[in-house]
């Protein structure tokens, strides 16, 4: 089964740079089978890992930024993939 694991965060207005930098740095414990970064506006961040494992397995994920980049908490979800779409 995949399962893609989606943390946001949103960063102080002006810190969107740092909060970009801070995410992209952050290894985890174990390599998941895909990683992407992708930004927004207000200075948010989105960070999707994808893994093989079961829905409930515990996986890593990205850990809560220092206080002064983020204006407020993470936001987390998982998903299960319900398969591929047709093109």
């Amino acid at each position: 089964m995949t399962v893609a694991l989606m943390w946001e965060a949103r960063a102080v207005p002006g810190r969107g740079d740092d909060l970009l930098a801070w995410a992209r740095a952050q290894r985890l414990p174990r390599r998941p089978v895909r990683r992407e970064t992708f930004r927004a506006p207000q200075d948010r961040v989105l960070v999707i890992t994808w893994w093989d494992a079961a829905y409930d397995e515990e996986l890593p994920e990205l850990p809560e930024p220092a206080g002064d980049v983020v204006s407020r908490p993470v936001h987390r979800w998982r998903f299960e993939s319900a398969g591929a779409d047709p093109a």
